[in-house]
């Protein structure tokens, strides 16, 4: 499924009216259907319950009383209460209103203290409100009229269904004005929005129910560069592994990492990279730490690597090994518990331009290039980072406050400049390749804020890479799925090994998935 930014769903809605000849009133009429649906369901049984329908004045105003008068024709109390515009309503709510009015459905005008002072008691004994205030027209600051009404709504503290987006929540990034609707379900018309996906939007959409109010499928495909991962998506990115595999055919993965005190990061990669389905994973590591990881890790090679100190790679000789043992590998991964020495570092930076595999960076392998990042130019292929926030910001030279408002076209503008996949990580996972395409995980939740998930999303991915020309999207599938799974089992007790351990059900979950297709 496509996720859609503000413009480009105007751009379907306007090419819907003027080239297919589908009426505006029409759209609304599906739109309004489903609301009202979303509403009967949370207010189960919605006879003779009372709905507040909170409407702004343009289109996403029209859809809330649209489903008014469905809720209306299935016996509930509703009452409409319109906040007007500076420029007046909209051609298609004033029909809406005429509507309404000739069923002898109350509608009060937002006008006076007194009508603000009614919608108060009617939020008190409302059994659900209905937010069509605002919608994905949204950016910056609210109106004062507006921001007194959502702060109404929410302190009636009632179950809310929000028309496409909570209003006061910025479509395109997720982010509020001085406050915004919270919701205990977005009705997303035609296609999701980038918002749904990212905090604090995507902690205030609750469930989101997708819509396509019968839109075209077409234009709602084209020209749209955002792609939600999911159960869909899922069964193309992972083929069956065929009859005559053998361990060498699938895949050789060195993993580069571990230092004294973060043995634990390069054990959980790399046994993550077998867990996805590499048939050999060798870990490089400082000498000294060697005979931790053979006892440690079974099924895992290693390969004891000299240390510039102790616990810590580094050096010419370090580089030699490594690059040696990278020439015989698939993939290679650097990053995981590497460090932060000087001389860590500068091997990471002199070894990086030099390997000619598929390469993934994670961790300390992004750090040795803060500051450096046009070096990453160098590489020989596309490498693919997985920075959670404070790694990305720090490696572009930003905030997390500066990256978080507007995620999404930062990490785009960054992949296409830098020639890399981007894999960030935050509330949900957003996914950047060169070519501008955009890829959005909402699997995961906030039991995985644990150290080292991030260590089997990396090895995930690796060793993934020589099962599928997907393997960014199937390893953050996978992760994220397999720490959903470890929620389930562990709540928020849940710590990285077990989304490791979940792994496997993870990949039969597609399996299943793909049976079923």
């Amino acid at each position: 499924m496509k996720i859609a930014l503000a413009q480009q769903m105007r751009d379907v809605d306007k090419k819907v009216i003027e080239e297919y000849g589908l009426p505006e009133l029409s759209l609304m009429e599906s739109a309004g259907r489903r609301v009202a649906r979303e509403v009967a369901r949370v207010a189960d049984p919605i006879d003779r319950k009372t709905i507040c329908v909170a409407a702004g004045s343009g289109n996403n105003g029209g859809d809330a009383l649209t489903a008014a008068r469905y809720l209306a024709n299935r016996g509930a109390r509703v009452k409409v209460f319109v906040l007007e515009g500076k420029n007046g309503r909209s051609d298609s709510l004033d029909v809406q209103i005429k509507v309404l009015r000739s069923m002898n459905v109350e509608i009060q005008m937002l006008d006076s203290d007194r009508a603000w002072e009614r919608m108060q008691v009617q939020l008190r004994f409302a059994d659900a409100v209905v937010d069509g205030i605002l919608g994905t027209g949204f950016s910056g600051l609210l109106r004062p009229n507006a921001l007194r009404l959502i702060r109404l709504i929410n302190s009636a503290n009632k179950p809310v269904i929000s028309i496409d987006i909570p209003s006061g929540v910025a479509a395109d990034t997720g982010q509020c004005g001085e406050a915004a609707v919270k919701a205990v379900c977005t009705v997303a018309l035609g296609l999701p929005k980038v918002g749904h996906y990212i905090c604090p939007g995507a902690a205030l959409a609750g469930e989101i129910v997708v819509d396509d109010i019968g839109l075209p499928a077409q234009l709602l495909s084209d020209d749209i560069h955002q792609t939600l991962v999911d159960d869909a998506l899922a069964i193309t990115l992972l083929p069956e592994r065929p009859r005559d595999a053998h361990k060498g055919s699938c895949g050789k993965i060195l993993v580069v990492a571990g230092s004294r005190g973060l043995t634990g990061a390069a054990s959980l990669a790399s046994m993550s990279a077998l867990k996805a389905g590499a048939g050999l994973v060798t870990l490089a590591t400082p000498e000294s730490l060697n005979a931790i990881f053979e006892v440690k890790l079974t099924e895992v090679m290693t390969a004891p690597i000299t240390e510039a100190k102790a616990g810590l790679l580094g050096g010419d000789k370090a580089l030699e090994q490594i690059s040696e043992l990278s020439d015989k590998a698939d993939v290679v991964l650097i990053g995981p518990g590497l460090g932060r020495a000087k001389e860590t570092l500068s091997l990471v930076r002199k070894l990086v331009p030099t390997i000619e595999k598929p390469l993934v960076l994670d961790a300390d392998g992004i750090y040795a290039f803060n500051g450096k990042i046009e070096e990453l130019k160098a590489c020989k292929q596309i490498p693919i980072l997985t920075p959670h926030l404070g790694e990305l910001a720090a490696l572009l030279g930003k905030t997390v406050e500066e990256l978080r408002k507007d995620l999404v076209t930062t990490v785009r503008e960054a992949a296409q400049e830098y020639r890399a996949i981007i894999v960030t990580k935050c509330e949900t996972t957003v996914i950047a390749y060169p070519n501008g395409e955009i890829f959005i995980s909402p699997l995961g939740n906030a039991g995985m804020a644990t150290g080292g998930s991030g260590d089997v999303l990396s090895g995930a991915i690796a060793g993934l890479i020589k099962l599928t020309p997907f393997a960014p999207l199937a390893g953050v599938y996978l992760q994220g799925t397999a720490g959903d799974q470890a929620l389930e089992e562990k709540s928020e007790g849940l710590v990285a090994g077990d989304i490791l351990e979940n792994i496997p059900r993870a990949i039969k979950k597609i399996r299943r998935l793909q049976n079923h297709a």
